[in-house]
């Protein structure tokens, strides 16, 4: 029976059950199998520096912790929240008195991307030198968040969630470490394994918060329903404003150009789940429409903008199945991105290009010297020839020859758009035909 007057605090079942060696860490098979990265480093004898990259809850801790007991090394800890340049010279500090002691030291800091470029330069003179070996955590990607001096001295290994089979594995650790009067049944498994989301620390948290309402309850044996009434379980893992909240609306945006309703129904309420704001959503679908439907059908881009107006009248939930309807709507409507590469040619054309004159007859003339100048005088009013279609005409520079962006796909509304398309340039060069035989 535990001492009721003990002042020992009680460690979180997320420390008690972390690994003491390499062969106890549960997941990340691709770095520590056999013949693999970071089993091979560990193997060396050499401790080098590096970035520990992926999501919350798959141990970059506790790997950077075992990276020290394998070496021999002093481990200090830092977290880059709450710590500046001044931690940084206190731990440096410390690590000259181990080296005097022959002992190496592992500098850990954790969430790295929080440092600011100064600060992460801070660290490069001592990493360097050898003075420490420096290992970072971060959840974001290190391309965009670690300086690329700090990023060249280290070598970065992804780490990836924990897969459900290895929850369950970790679960029976537990089990047998600590919730051994417990039995859970495999629905009340699956929903914890759930809710986890691949994170090792939500989910021995999760168990944690059984074991304490189960004592609670005076039960032993945890199924789904006892686990909706007595815990707290959050949204999945869902980062605003990382790597994983644009993968997702990467993989959204890609199932509607693929024509894939199901999977783009599926992103989309993965986000709402996670949190994401329906507004930005909403933004995106009208996006998609444009980029990827385009004139093969108009209809989009108004069912699109449609919703978005719908959310904002109704808001959320009711408004969010305006956001389903315009998804599976875009991911079935006929695909097109003509007029986007048409533009961002356009784009390209003028930014390099040089300022060509206006044609005399395109220009404007609302003065009399305009008029006596010429502009505008053989401008043909395309609305007095037939077909209302001025055959012949030209519109661009006098020096610039037609670029041809515009190229219509043969899928919707766009058929249509190149036959019209085809039978004016007909009509353009029967025009110059007929110019060529009068002269």
């Amino acid at each position: 029976m535990a001492d009721l007057f003990s002042t020992e605090p009680i460690p979180p079942l997320a420390e008690a059950l972390r690994p003491k060696t390499l062969d106890e860490v549960i997941g990340q098979s691709h770095l520590l199998g056999e013949g693999k990265p970071l089993r091979l480093a560990f193997q060396s004898g050499k401790p080098h520096s590096m970035i520990l990259w992926g999501p919350p809850g798959v141990g970059k801790t506790t790997l950077a912790r075992l990276t020290a007991q394998a070496f021999g090394c002093e481990f200090i800890a830092l977290s880059a929240v709450f710590s500046g340049v001044k931690d940084i010279r206190a731990a440096t500090e410390q690590a000259e008195q181990n080296l005097a002691r022959g002992r190496r030291t592992i500098l850990f800091i954790d969430e790295i991307h929080r440092f600011n470029k100064s600060q992460q330069d801070g660290l490069l003179p001592y990493a360097e030198s050898g003075l420490v070996t420096f290992i970072g955590a971060t959840t974001e990607n290190p391309s965009f968040e670690v300086n690329s001096a700090l990023l060249s001295r280290s070598q970065v290994y992804v780490l990836k969630s924990l897969s459900e089979s290895e929850l369950k594995l970790l679960l029976k650790r537990a089990q047998d470490k600590a919730l051994s009067h417990l039995q859970f049944e495999d629905v009340a498994v699956d929903t914890i394994v759930g809710y986890a989301d691949g994170d090792a620390r939500r989910f021995l948290n999760l168990l944690e918060q059984c074991h304490t309402a189960a004592g609670a309850a005076g039960i032993t044996v945890i199924d789904a329903e006892f686990i909706q009434n007595a815990l707290t379980l959050n949204s999945r893992r869902f980062d605003k404003g990382g790597d994983n909240f644009y993968d997702q609306i990467s993989a959204l945006h890609k199932s509607v150009r693929g024509s894939h309703p199901d999977a783009a129904l599926y992103w989309l309420c993965r986000m709402l789940d996670g949190g994401a704001d329906p507004r930005y959503l909403a933004r995106r679908i009208v996006r998609m429409a444009w980029e990827d439907i385009g004139l093969a059908d108009p209809r989009a881009m108004q069912i699109a903008n449609d919703a978005a107006n719908t959310y904002e009248r109704l808001g959320s939930p009711e408004g969010e199945l305006a956001l389903g309807q315009a998804i599976i709507y875009l991911a079935v409507a006929a695909k097109s991105n003509a007029g986007y590469n048409a533009y961002n040619q356009a784009r390209a054309f003028v930014k390099q290009d040089k300022s060509r004159e206006v044609p005399v007859h395109l220009r404007n003339a609302p003065t009399k010297l305009m008029k006596e100048l010429g502009y505008g005088r053989e401008y043909r009013y395309a609305h007095d020839e037939p077909n209302a279609y001025a055959a012949g005409e030209t519109y661009f520079p006098e020096d610039l020859d037609e670029p041809g962006w515009y190229q219509p796909v043969p899928r919707g509304l766009e058929i249509k758009i190149a036959e019209k398309l085809a039978t004016l340039r007909k009509w353009d060069e029967q025009a110059q035909a007929d110019k060529d035989n009068e002269n």
